[in-house]
């Protein structure tokens, strides 16, 4: 297992994960080649401090950054070595944002400090993203080798990527997400020639519930996997970080899936915590699986219209690490690997024209007349804990627009927000922004009453609980229709029983606040419902499956197999399947077409759909002819 350091994984996960390698490039910065400036990267800080290290929107805005996650309380200060080149004055500048721009003091504001003096200016109260102005400080010669330190004000996410100091008082840093990248590991100096890390039968991008599952059942059958996950815990959702339970049924992949899940908890609990413990224990024992935690996937290599390879920036160090696979599975949650691959994929609603067998004149349940962006939204879980004191907490004035009068002590998965002018993938940062607002502003109205006073915030994520992104297109797009009206695919590969299950937010049923949602269902006839392979391998990148909610479907097809044991039954799938691959030298359409049977088998289906035990005894199916090819 590839593992970066531990005051870093501890910073950025509340899993109590013992992660304990370092790397020889933490904490260091590189001066520029004209020896009058230098860059120092948070991300690279040898002391996080109390903040935490936010990458989860990288892949979008171009960089990572520390935040200042306190639950309004200030954390304790983060700090990282600097040398400059030379003594001198240097003009400061600090790549923040103000996240809640208004007509009130900025929440998340911080100072910056060299050695013992701190900055003129106060950060985090610049609208957007971009290099705020932090004035000039003098270096002594005695004062070349020092420290850059994070001062947090507020506790209320204060975020900083980095800090430039330049000679060059017009040497302002690049904004632009296509130059900033490249300018950044250049003055830093890291190497854009990434470290060989080997061939691998199977590159897994995602260590979520579907990657852990499609992992163990590759392992099984001697296949040789790497796991490229971005965060430092897997298990997505279902992880310490986000706290979901996990829902839908095991299936016949219940012996696999078992050592991955979870109980059924309440959303947010800190038993989330145990059930991370016992991921990674049994994820460790995997024979063939090297499994890379907090590594970004950043590039994918295609040849031959296949995929031969990604690149990979590890988070905590900046190094970039490239891997080769015969095989790869999507696993990612927002369809990246697809996405960077060149594949088809759809967002959002379609038509209640274009799948309308078996629903007569009316389509798709729910579909609109036209195809749009809605699609379901992100949580963001929370919780309190009663104290044996009064609480204090502070004003929140930047949260009341947002709140407005809604007063709570808890979330769960209701707390959802989704706008059809939002992108859950290019806006999810605001759209967690905005929860946080709710999530503050709720607890601060609830806190004003008398038997709240002693209530106190103990826990809220910082990272968005998706359900609906981008779905690579697959030989098959699975509908409600198919959900529906239980059809039984030939190549049937998981089962599920859980009604159709779509969210939508209370506000367009007149509510007044926008991040409460509300679900509706439909009724499956047969009671299962079967996922078949052609909805698991992409119809344009040969070597390529999917796992989880990026696979095959529409969004209506979505609504019950979106849950992470259904999901978990597609990692297994896609993880034999590979194995088949490998045997038969054999890409995954190959294998829905000459050996379906043989995967069936390892899946625990035979050919008539014969009953099969799931985890509390229950029988799955019963025997019938095939209603559908």
């Amino acid at each position: 297992m590839n593992l970066t350091r531990r005051d870093f994984i501890s910073r950025m996960s509340t899993a109590s994960v013992a992660l304990l390698a370092s790397h020889p490039l933490w904490g260091k910065t590189a001066q520029s080649g004209d020896s009058k400036s230098v860059l120092v990267e948070t991300a690279h800080f040898n002391n996080l401090g109390g903040w935490m290290l936010d990458n989860q929107f990288e892949l979008h805005l171009g960089f990572s950054y520390l935040i200042a996650h306190g639950l309004g309380k200030p954390v304790e200060n983060a700090s990282g070595k600097i040398k400059f080149p030379s003594a001198g004055k240097y003009h400061a500048w600090v790549l923040t944002k103000d996240w809640c721009p208004g007509e009130w003091d900025a929440p998340g504001q911080f100072q910056v400090k060299v050695g013992d003096q701190a900055l003129s200016e106060t950060f985090g109260t610049q609208k957007g993203w971009g290099w705020q102005s932090g004035g000039t400080v003098t270096v002594d010669k005695g004062q070349l080798s020092t420290t850059v330190s994070l001062n947090d004000l507020t506790g209320f996410e204060g975020r900083c990527s980095a800090v430039y100091f330049s000679k060059n008082a017009n040497d302002v840093p690049p904004i632009d997400s296509q130059v900033l990248p490249q300018w950044r590991r250049e003055k830093v100096g890291l190497s854009s020639t990434a470290e060989e890390k080997g061939h691998y039968d199977l590159i897994i991008i995602g260590g979520g519930m579907s990657g852990c599952g499609a992992a163990i059942a590759a392992d099984s059958m001697g296949v040789k996997v790497a796991i490229i996950h971005n965060r430092p815990v897997l298990g997505g959702n279902a992880s310490g970080e986000i706290r979901v339970h996990t829902e839908g049924i095991r299936g016949r992949a219940d012996k696999i899936i078992n050592q991955i899940d979870t109980p059924h908890y309440p959303n947010s609990d800190p038993l989330a915590l145990e059930a991370d413990k016992k991921r990674t224990r049994n994820m460790n024992a995997l024979k063939n699986v090297d499994i890379f935690l907090s590594h970004a996937m950043m590039n994918v290599e295609m040849k031959n219209g296949r995929i031969h390879g990604v690149q990979a920036t590890e988070v905590a160090s900046g190094r970039l690490k490239r891997f080769t696979a015969d095989q790869f599975l999507d696993s990612s949650g927002d369809g990246w690997l697809g996405h960077m691959a060149g594949c088809e994929w759809r967002y959002g609603r379609e038509s209640k024209h274009e799948f309308k067998e078996g629903w007569e004149e009316h389509g798709e349940l729910w579909a609109p007349e036209k195809p749009d962006n809605r699609v379901m939204g992100s949580s963001v879980m929370w919780y309190t804990r009663k104290t044996e004191k009064r609480v204090k907490f502070p004003a929140v004035p930047w949260a009341k627009p947002v709140a407005k009068n809604h007063a709570a002590t808890e979330g769960e998965w209701q707390w959802e927000y989704s706008h059809n002018d939002l992108n859950q993938i290019d806006d999810a940062e605001t759209i967690r922004d905005h929860m946080f607002r709710a999530i503050y502003g709720s607890y601060a109205n609830a806190h004003k009453r008398r038997e709240n006073a002693n209530v106190e915030l103990d826990w809220i994520s910082y990272l968005v609980g998706k359900r609906e992104s981008r779905r690579i297109m697959g030989d098959h797009i699975f509908t409600g229709v198919d959900a529906r009206d239980s059809i039984e695919f030939p190549d049937a590969v998981v089962t599920e029983k859980r009604k159709i299950d779509v969210h939508y937010q209370e506000k367009l049923l007149g509510r007044p606040v926008d991040f409460l949602s509300e679900a509706i269902f439909q009724k499956i006839k047969n009671t299962y419902y079967y996922i078949p392979y052609r909805s698991l391998y992409a119809k344009g990148v040969p070597n390529l499956q999917m796992a989880g909610r990026c696979f095959s479907c529409s969004h209506i097809g979505l609504g019950g197999p979106r849950v992470m044991n259904t999901c978990a039954q597609m990692g297994v799938a896609t993880g034999y399947a590979s194995g088949l691959c490998k045997k038969y030298n054999a890409d995954p359409r190959e294998v829905g077409k000459k050996h379906i049977k043989e995967l069936r088998h390892l899946c625990g289906y035979d050919e008539n759909l014969q009953p099969l035990i799931d985890r509390a005894g229950e029988t799955l199916g019963e025997p019938s002819e095939f209603k559908k090819a």
